[in-house]
């Protein structure tokens, strides 16, 4: 894995989140507690509300499939927001922090887009092309994401003292602008294919299908970087906890 040749301090600026507090185990076991609710919530908006009068494809087997992982994560969800249990796998409970949100504001979101574009009077061809279109985006977007993240960390741009350190709040215009053109790539064409498709537009519809495209397109900008930080969890010590609930110092070196 290319990640392998990269050593502890090329990772500095990513245990940010975690010294923060923002992603210790504590604070992910008060967040899936209130995740539980929200992802039955989110079920139930996206399949029933967001799905009624689709013509998406097998409908009814996406919600099955879909109802049957929500329900698998809301039970690892309830056992993960257990002190007991997420001091023991730290990093089983971070990967679960992974699948849930995006599951929450990923997958399901893009499913209600789906449910929108398939609400469309266009015939089956046009909506099949503008559901792998976005997908192919979606795609596009990862893999762009994860080659540049891979570069500024061989770069040594997430070292100590850096300008990432200093400016981690911040975006760079210029690196980002290939995500950008990307991800509105996607949006102009979602929002042009139901202009062409429809007489009159119901903003709630066309709402909840950019809302859900730019979630979709999000989450895969942010994945990764969790992934990263999973990575980097598995393999050094200061990206963990001690059993009090603090961060081990920077410089602990590799986990045996």
């Amino acid at each position: 894995m290319f990640l392998s040749k990269l050593r502890e301090e090329d990772f500095y600026v990513l245990r940010g989140a975690l010294e923060s507090g923002r992603q210790s185990p504590q604070s992910f076991g008060g967040m899936f507690t209130l995740a539980i609710f929200l992802q039955a919530l989110i079920v139930f908006l996206v399949h029933v509300v967001a799905g009624d009068e689709s013509n998406l494809p097998y409908k009814t087997t996406i919600f099955i499939v879909h109802s049957i992982i929500t329900i698998f994560i809301i039970i690892l969800s309830g056992i993960f927001s257990i002190p007991s249990v997420y001091k023991k796998m730290e990093i089983s409970q971070y990967f679960l922090s992974i699948i849930i949100s995006q599951n929450l504001f990923g997958v399901s979101f893009y499913i209600a887009t789906l449910h929108t574009l398939w609400k469309m009077d266009a015939s089956t061809t046009a909506l099949i092309f503008a559901t792998t279109f976005t997908l192919v985006l979606g795609l596009l977007v990862f893999i762009v994401t994860y080659i540049r993240f891979y570069r500024l960390l061989k770069q040594g741009r997430y070292r100590k003292n850096t300008s990432k350190a200093q400016t981690r709040q911040k975006f760079e215009a210029k690196s980002f602008l290939p995500h950008a053109v990307i991800g509105g790539l996607g949006i102009v064409y979602f929002i042009q294919f139901i202009a062409s498709h429809t007489r009159s537009i119901d903003i709630n519809i066309l709402m909840i299908g950019i809302i859900g495209i730019i979630l979709f397109y999000g989450m895969l900008f942010v994945l990764p970087e969790q992934l990263v930080i999973l990575y980097c969890k598995k393999r050094f010590k200061s990206f963990n906890f001690n059993k009090e609930g603090k961060i081990y110092s920077f410089g602990s070196g590799e986990k045996e």
